[in-house]
């Protein structure tokens, strides 16, 4: 099954659509709800919500480790890039990263996953407290976070700015709904419409669901989890300042993202492309480590065939292989593995499909998403009628959310001041 996602003569195909930050940005916005746990894949450990728990933590008691509990703030620091300026950060996790004895005020925030315990001194010593296990994993998903961490701190200083007899919970709790309501946004706003092929734009409008039932927890299902296996998405190789550097020397290291700065480091990375999503396309470090064990997982959890998932999203049911790709290459590796269409893998169909023009992903994938999107999404409890609106969010609160669509936004007003503006996109 490897020769499926194995690259061909180690050739990279890559997005004439997307810039590197979406494979960052559906990393770490669908690793706060799609959470296998390690010691048992049938569990999901989420609560189930886009609720940014990879920035706030799991639970109450992870989200208070996390708080500075002064004037609504998470914890922070100061820290100097290359050039002498200095940006905010979380706090390093580590009191004494040598002995990996982890900082007393972070003790039971979450328990280290194996690959941060084998980390050199080098690099444990400049990791960050942060909401779950896996933030620290590689620079996008930091990047993102600290932005996040950022954007609070800031949503903080205006609402206590503007309401001077507001306590530290209310500025906490309020400054966290903005920025959920915010990142929401975003996602359907800007994600949303770049992962579509339409000439319209969709945008976040409660009140067009207004018989939908709130508060309904979004399910995460498993079908949900291999949709959003996008491992091809990831270059095996970047430019950071400039130089090509492997994928590799970009986890566990925040020290790169430290270096350069939000503001720089997001526009180079919007500067590039990312890779096509789709079969002879995986990095080799992934493909034994991520596409491999899912086939296996699928298995394990006999999943219905791929022809049965198109079928029952309301797609006909491929009856020979040409109808799934014209890659002809493609098409003699399935006959050859599978025989018979009806026998192709949920997971392999999946990303088997050619890709439809002006969209980043395949027919089938874009499909569930879009299930997923407009019936559970947008039935998040902070999006009802009833709540979005500035008696929720306050006057001030209200303003910010109507006038941020995109990531560009956010940076931007979250990187120390200069004359530049930073170029942020999800497109090319």
């Amino acid at each position: 099954m490897a020769v499926l996602f194995r690259k061909r003569d180690g050739k990279t195909i890559y997005s004439t659509k997307s810039t590197m930050l979406f494979p960052y940005w559906v990393q770490w916005f669908t690793d706060s709800f799609l959470r296998l746990d390690h010691n048992n894949k049938l569990k999901n450990t989420s609560n189930h919500e886009i609720d940014l728990c990879n920035v706030y933590g799991l639970t109450r008691k992870e989200t208070h480790l996390l708080r500075s509990f002064q004037r609504g703030k998470l914890k922070s620091q100061k820290l100097k890039r290359q050039d002498g300026v200095e940006e905010e950060y979380p706090l390093f996790y580590y009191a004494d990263p040598e002995q990996g004895i982890v900082d007393s005020q972070f003790v039971g925030l979450y328990e280290p996953i194996n690959d941060e315990k084998r980390q050199p001194t080098d690099k444990k010593q400049y990791l960050f407290a942060m909401g779950v296990e896996r933030a620290n994993v590689q620079i996008g998903y930091v990047m993102l976070n600290t932005l996040c961490l950022r954007e609070h701190n800031r949503l903080c200083d205006v609402l206590a700015s503007n309401y001077p007899d507001w306590d530290d919970e209310r500025l906490f709790q309020t400054s966290r709904n903005i920025l959920m309501a915010i990142i929401l946004k975003i996602i359907m706003e800007e994600y949303i419409n770049h992962i579509t092929p339409y000439h319209f734009k969709l945008f976040a409008d409660p009140e067009a669901f207004t018989k939908e039932s709130w508060h309904r927890p979004n399910h995460m299902a498993i079908e949900f989890d291999f949709v959003y296996r996008w491992h091809s998405a990831i270059p095996e190789t970047f430019n950071y300042n400039g130089q090509p550097i492997h994928i590799a020397k970009s986890l566990w290291n925040n020290k790169l993202f430290i270096d350069k700065g939000l503001g720089a480091l997001m526009e180079e990375t919007c500067s590039q492309p990312g890779t096509k999503i789709g079969l002879f396309n995986t990095p080799d470090i992934l493909v034994e480590l991520t596409e491999l064990p899912s086939i296996k997982l699928g298995r394990q959890l006999q999943l219905a065939s791929y022809n049965d998932y198109r079928e029952m999203c309301g797609f006909p049911r491929v009856t020979s292989f040409k109808q799934i790709t014209g890659n002809e290459f493609a098409q003699e590796k399935l006959k050859e593995l599978y025989g018979d269409v009806d026998k192709i893998e949920f997971f392999v169909g999946l990303y088997a499909e050619d890709g439809r023009k002006n969209s980043t992903i395949p027919a089938l994938v874009a499909r569930l998403i879009g299930i997923d999107a407009f019936s559970q999404a947008l039935t998040n409890p902070l999006l009802s009628p009833n709540i979005f609106n500035e008696n929720t969010f306050s006057p001030v609160g209200w303003k910010i959310i109507q006038n941020t669509k995109t990531v560009s936004d956010l940076v931007n007003r979250n990187v120390p001041p200069s004359n530049k503006k930073y170029k942020v996109s999800f497109d090319l």
